[in-house]
C-alpha cells in the first residue's frame, strides 16, 4: 500500500465521468489513424477531443504526470498520428491515477482510496 495515495470524492467522480468517454474516443481515433495516419483532424474533431482532454487535465492537476499533458492545437490542426501520441500520454496519466488511488482497504476490499473527512 506504500505506492497508494488518497484522493477526493470529487476527483473520483471526474475520473469516472471522463474515463469511459476518453477510452471510446481514443479507440475510435486509433482506428481512424490506421486508415490515414497522415490525415488531418477536422476542427470539430479537435474541439470534441479537447473538451474531454480539458476535463482530464482539470482533475489530474497536481499529479506527477500533469505537466506532460497538452491539448490538441486547434489552430494548426494535428495529423491523426500526432493526436494519437498526445492521447497516449493521457491514457498513461489516467492509468497512473487509477493505480495510485484505487486499491485494497482493510475491511472494505478493493475501492477508491478517499481522503478521510476531518471531524470538527
Amino acid at each position: 500500500m506504500s505506492n497508494k495515495y488518497y484522493t477526493t470524492e470529487a476527483k473520483v467522480r471526474q475520473y469516472e465521468a471522463v474515463i469511459g468517454v476518453f477510452t471510446e474516443l481514443f479507440k475510435e481515433l486509433k482506428d481512424l489513424g490506421k486508415k490515414k495516419p497522415e490525415g488531418t483532424l477536422s476542427a470539430s474533431k479537435v474541439k470534441l477531443i479537447n473538451r474531454v482532454l480539458a476535463d482530464a487535465v482539470n482533475f489530474l492537476e497536481g499529479a506527477p504526470d500533469h505537466k506532460y499533458l497538452d491539448l490538441l492545437d486547434s489552430d494548426a490542426l494535428p495529423q491523426y498520428g500526432d493526436a494519437i501520441l498526445i492521447l497516449s500520454q493521457y491514457e498513461g496519466a489516467l492509468k497512473s491515477f487509477y493505480e495510485r488511488h484505487y486499491g485494497y482497504q482493510s475491511g472494505v476490499g478493493d475501492t477508491w482510496l478517499i481522503q478521510p473527512k476531518k471531524n470538527g
